[in-house]
């Protein structure tokens, strides 16, 4: 048996059914998904919390707290649910990153 943790990120060209990945060591399990909103964040919790036994949902730094907030109660609080988030700098560091990529205009949230 492993721990089994599922990591969601946003990116505003993924296709959720293509753009994942996963990693098995003896003792742990990552499955890796990108999602382009929170509706197929929900979705691909839905699909594999119970099918995978996942332990852990982390977040990448763009999900709100409303989203963390809808993803606990989809998951029945029965997997724990974080976020990558760093300090004020880090996240400014982050913010500069999403523009220069495209994720965001500048100057918008």
């Amino acid at each position: 048996m492993s721990f089994n943790a599922l990591f969601i990120a946003h990116a505003p060209d993924a296709d959720k059914t293509i753009h994942r990945a996963t990693i098995k060591t003896g003792m742990y399990k990552l499955i890796t998904v990108c999602v382009r909103n929170q509706s197929e964040a929900l979705e691909i919790c839905d699909e594999l919390v119970e099918q995978e036994q996942i332990d852990s949902i982390l977040l990448c730094p763009g999900f709100t707290h409303q989203d963390v907030a809808e993803i606990v109660k989809a998951t029945d609080n029965k997997v724990a649910v974080v976020v990558a988030r760093g300090d004020g700098p880090s996240g400014r560091i982050v913010q500069s990153a999403f523009i220069r990529a495209g994720y965001i205009s500048h100057g918008k949230k």
